[in-house]
């Protein structure tokens, strides 16, 4: 017994104790316990006479999650700040910049170019919809689908995320108690023509789904009142018609595809199906607005270029 005291236990106790020293002094320094991996403390230039703090914390939470770890010495660590999970630290950082989002925006429909707080928001809710995006742990992925639905309920959509902003945006337009009036096409908020996004909604009314018709419903929004017969022809016009129709449901295919795909190549050929049943020719529809991007307006060339297609970027310089 004295043997396995000698060669075992009094041996990890110096390891733990001088694994103790090397935190409390990185996080005298720091000011944290993020330790890369890798790192040594203390030591020569080289690390050498160093303790290996990082590979030593890996250890802890390995025990951690094992049962395995002394009660006392958890209280220790967590008197220092350690973080068991580093993957759920960053997840909180950035649902944080989620937070501050919304509050600016009034939605978590962000764009993928969105940044705030120095972080790129956009992206990460992008990525957070995806499949498995939230982490393929069940209870994990719950918990974080929650957090985001307190913030946002429709920060995960079951129609277009282009579609969501602009809805939050015409929310933001609309002053508490009130509702929506005539908004002039043209009119921005916050770098979206809500005026005409709203003109194609009340002309696609048909083809809107339940939950899209009571998002607009809740501001005011009402059908026309004589709808367009199926297969009439209806005039073009300025702002809100067929082709300003057109232009939304392609932006809202666009906007899908790049958030499931990461990437705005498309083949000539693709057809991306909204949520209402819309098929929508993606990739003919990508190449025409090309063609005749000298007739879009500053709003419409800005609106592709946050989607990420550079000649678009390049006609707004």
């Amino acid at each position: 017994a004295r043997m396995v005291e000698y060669n075992l236990i009094e041996p990890e106790h110096a390891n733990w104790r001088a694994g103790h020293r090397a935190a409390v002094a990185y996080r005298k320094r720091e000011g944290d316990l993020a330790v890369p991996y890798n790192w040594i403390e203390g030591g020569d230039e080289r690390g050498e006479g160093g303790f290996p703090l990082g590979r030593w914390l890996s250890d802890q939470r390995r025990s951690m999650r094992a049962g395995t770890m002394l009660p006392e010495r958890a209280e220790d660590l967590e008197a220092l700040g350690v973080v068991w999970d580093p993957a759920d630290a960053a997840w909180e950082e950035n649902l944080g910049a989620a937070r501050a989002y919304f509050e600016a925006y009034g939605t978590l429909a962000a764009p993928v170019t969105a940044m705030i707080m120095d972080r790129p928001v956009g992206q990460w809710l992008a990525n957070a919809r995806k499949k498995n995006g939230l982490g393929k742990d069940p209870q994990r992925a719950q918990r974080r689908a929650a957090a985001l639905a307190a913030i946002d309920p429709d920060w995960n959509p079951d129609w277009p995320v282009d579609w969501q902003r602009h809805c939050a945006a015409l929310k933001g337009a609309v002053a508490p108690g009130s509702v929506l009036a005539y908004v002039e096409p043209g009119a921005m908020v916050n770098g979206l023509d809500v005026g005409t996004w709203l003109a194609a909604q009340r002309d696609g009314w048909g083809r809107l789904s339940a939950g899209q018709r009571e998002r607009l419903v809740q501001l005011g929004v009402r059908p026309p009142e004589k709808p367009a017969a199926v297969g009439a022809k209806a005039r073009p016009r300025r702002a809100g018609g067929t082709r300003a129709g057109a232009f939304e449901r392609g932006l809202a295919a666009l906007a899908q595809y790049t958030e499931r795909e990461g990437t705005v190549v498309v083949a000539r050929s693709w057809s991306e199906e909204l949520p209402d049943g819309t098929s929508v020719r993606l990739g003919v529809w990508l190449s025409n607005v090309k063609s005749r991007r000298a007739a879009l307006t500053g709003e419409q060339l800005g609106r592709l270029a946050a989607l990420g297609l550079e000649w678009a970027e390049a006609e707004v310089a």
